[in-house]
């Protein structure tokens, strides 16, 4: 059974930083598009930043320049190092997986995209502090 679990989250001052982790089970190779989405309450899920085949990276325009994706296939796992963490970074963050294009990772992380991932993660928390 194919499964992905985050790790990582936890509660920082603005300024701090966290790297979160995602390990993937159960999967014969990686698929092409790894994803980190957050969630927080009352807000649209968002895409922040997707990795393609490894190499290719997006990123979502608020947190590009703080955040880097990055994968390791070798262990099956893609992290997330989130640097000048801010108030409003504060939410459910969530791994995901999907046999996406190089156009649909791409434009994952566009505002508003409603691009379809088939399996994500339970989530782990992320909190800033002013």
């Amino acid at each position: 059974q194919e499964q992905l679990m985050e790790s990582g989250g936890g509660s920082v001052q603005a300024g701090g930083s966290l790297r979160l982790s995602c390990a993937a089970s159960g999967y014969n190779y990686m698929p092409h598009c790894m994803a980190w989405f957050r969630q927080a309450p009352g807000k649209e899920r968002e895409g922040v930043a997707t990795i393609y085949t490894g190499t290719d990276t997006w990123y979502h325009a608020d947190v590009k320049g703080r955040f880097t994706i990055s994968q390791d296939s070798a262990k099956n796992t893609v992290e997330l190092q989130m640097n000048s963490l801010q108030p409003e970074d504060t939410a459910m963050y969530y791994c995901a997986a999907d046999l996406k294009s190089w156009w649909d990772c791409k434009n994952t992380v566009l505002p508003g995209s409603d691009v379809h991932f088939a399996n994500r993660g339970q989530g782990t928390q992320v909190t800033v502090s002013a």
